[in-house]
């Protein structure tokens, strides 16, 4: 991977994750806990890749 599609994945995962928590703000205030559970896994997972790139990132 270049450096440049580092920082797109990155750009990229930062905008899902803000989507996500706003779906997840959502979700909760109708009481949708089993969707709540699942999106916060997602999130987690997504936490992981953008360590995972960062780490990347700082290594070029």
């Amino acid at each position: 991977m270049t450096k440049s599609q580092i920082e797109s994945e990155i750009v990229e995962l930062k905008m899902d994750y803000i989507s996500l928590q706003g779906d997840i703000e959502k979700l909760e205030s109708t009481g949708h806990g089993d969707s709540v559970q699942k999106a916060e896994s997602r999130l987690a997972k997504m936490e992981e890749r953008l360590a995972e790139l960062n780490q990347q990132l700082a290594a070029f």
